[in-house]
């Protein structure tokens, strides 16, 4: 390890709580033992007595079991074939549990068993619960207790919770059944043994989310008491104020509210009322989703964001967004406005929770656009895990509509799911006159440069168009770099002070005035769509080489307007 490595980690873990680096110690210990005397650590881990399971209530059916999610189907899963996140893969003959040459991300979802729902919703049941025994024993044998990505806490959680759900439809009175239960009482004292508050975020409430399920199942009520004490303590860290959930990703706050979503039914289930601090944040976090859904009524895929199926955002019940053209969520630092037919929301907070910067990209002041219900400016998404430079590219600052300083990232996002410095946003401020909403603020995230640069950015929307002030202060020459990211499909043409852009809500007049000479451009950049899966989208971009301050306006006008006052600069 260089000695520029050593300074990030140094970075980084200046950020992590003392506990996190203990229990990070104490996980690899047990992993290593765990490795090397896999019989034995499944003897000293032992769970519950099989002959205490009682199942889950025939009343309680999971997110994942109503949503009406495209699972692999019989047929599919019946020729050794498993479809997920996009990309189908032979089990072959005998089965491979382990795909060693596959993405990691997609070996994690193979062991979560999430995607056997589709066999539990098949018509022909008795030919499902065939092909569901027959991959169960070969992944039996296959993954080895203690090894691998299988028994890793996180997949080790959610294929838990699964097999606690399917038992019900896919093994209940078989010859499977009695194996089937050793091996969830297994799983119940592996993750008892390896909660993850090393990590903490999503990936705790999930452990604690399958140890519900797992004290349910094996009518274990101290169990249960445990876990959900342990579950209301992390909502008062995770669950914010404003109601978003802390990593601030929309999609891992709809994972995180489908996870208690689940929990709360499935104590109700059992005739018990769930305890009010989950209900609660469930309201919370209902009313923060409906606040953010954009106006095409897709999750918007800030930071290590991803598409949310449409079934399950409509099982998740956002409540319908607040009237009004402004509204701040303060907490998770993110502004809506809506104006006319303009849409936009702004990331004007933190990148990420100080302990916890896995999903954080280094985005901030960045926005997304719609007008007239139509997508114009995008975030980028995130389209892999898996360090490289892909996955640096869409964390970096030039993934996002924002402004970049000498080719650094306003937060110094590294490795897969890593950060150091991070920037900080102070200034922040908003008002609405005239049906003109305006809201500004400063952040930091450049102080590392010669000059400690600054960045001041101000929103003003109406229903004429959308005005984006930029300032960018400090001492010294640098090259300032905007960027502008387009929606895929989108055309541009560049013209005298600034471009026409055409996208499928029609064209758009961008005006550019600047304090200083500018080269404006066209990039082609590629936008995640999902899992592996890109398109190319135009970047409306433009660089300044000047001393600071330096000073640039951007004006969007629907084609129709182009008579509209540009209004004032920052001061």
């Amino acid at each position: 390890m260089t000695g520029s490595d050593l300074a990030l980690l140094a970075r980084m873990a200046v950020h992590l709580q003392p506990g996190q680096v203990a229990h990070r110690a104490r996980l690899r210990v047990q992993r290593t033992a765990l490795r090397r005397w896999p019989q034995a650590g499944r003897r000293l881990l032992a769970g519950p007595d099989p002959a205490t399971a009682a199942g889950w209530p025939t009343a309680f059916v999971p997110v994942d079991g109503r949503a009406s999610l495209p699972w692999p189907d019989l047929a599919t899963l019946a020729l050794g074939r498993v479809e997920l996140l996009g990309m189908t893969r032979e089990l072959g003959e005998p089965p491979d549990w382990q795909h060693a040459n596959a993405p990691q991300l997609w070996r994690f979802h193979l062991h979560y068993w999430d995607w056997a729902w589709g066999l539990a919703s098949d018509a022909d049941l008795t030919a499902a619960r065939t092909v569901f025994a027959q991959l169960w024993r070969t992944w039996q044998t296959a993954a080895v207790f203690g090894r691998g990505d299988a028994w890793l806490p996180y997949p080790a959680a959610l294929r838990a919770w699964s097999w606690c759900g399917l038992h019900r439809d896919l093994v209940a009175g078989s010859d499977l059944e009695d194996c089937f239960v050793r091996e969830l009482a297994v799983h119940t004292g592996f993750l008892r043994r390896h909660l993850e508050s090393d990590i903490g975020g999503n990936h705790l409430i999930k452990d604690l989310k399958a140890l519900a399920g797992l004290a349910v199942f094996f009518a274990d009520s101290q169990l249960l008491h445990q876990a959900l004490r342990r579950l209301i303590r992390q909502l008062v860290v995770q669950v914010l104020p404003d109601g978003g959930h802390y990593e601030r990703t929309p999609a891992y706050h709809c994972q995180v509210l489908a996870d208690l979503i689940d929990v709360a039914d499935l104590v109700q289930a059992t005739g018990s009322e769930p305890p009010p601090e989950i209900t609660l944040a469930i309201r919370r976090m209902r009313r923060w989703l409906g606040a953010v859904i954009s106006p095409a009524g897709a999750v918007p895929m800030l930071n290590d964001g991803y598409p949310v199926p449409a079934e399950l955002l409509g099982a998740l019940r956002p409540e319908p967004p607040a009237a009004g053209p402004l509204l701040t969520l303060p907490d998770t630092g993110l502004v809506r406005a809506s104006v006319g037919g303009w849409h936009l929301l702004a990331d004007v907070g933190a990148p990420c929770p100080d302990e916890l910067p896995g999903h954080a990209h280094a985005d901030t002041f960045s926005c997304v656009v719609h007008v007239d219900g139509m997508p114009l400016l995008v975030d980028t998404g995130t389209s892999t895990y898996a360090p490289g430079c892909v996955r640096d590219y869409e964390r970096s600052t030039a993934a996002h509509s924002t402004v970049e300083v000498d080719g650094a990232d306003s937060t110094e996002v590294w490795g897969a799911f890593r950060a150091g410095r991070r920037a900080r946003v102070r200034g922040f401020s908003a008002s609405c006159e005239a049906d003109v909403v305006t809201f500004e603020a400063v952040h930091d995230g450049f102080r590392r440069l010669p000059g400690r640069p600054s960045h001041h950015r101000r929103w003003s929307l109406a229903s004429s168009g959308l005005r984006i002030d930029d300032l960018v202060t400090g001492e010294g020459r640098h090259t300032v770099t905007v960027r502008w990211h387009l929606v895929p499909g989108s055309a541009v043409r560049l013209e005298p002070g600034g471009a026409a852009v055409t996208v499928g809500g029609g064209t758009f007049r961008v005006s550019i005035t600047a304090s200083c000479p500018l080269a404006v451009r066209v990039e082609l950049r590629l936008v995640a769509e999902g899992f592996l899966r890109t398109a190319v989208a135009p970047v409306l971009a433009y660089r300044i080489e000047a001393v600071l301050p330096v000073r640039v306006s951007t004006s969007w006008r629907q084609a129709i307007d182009w008579s509209a006052d540009e209004g004032g600069e920052i001061a």
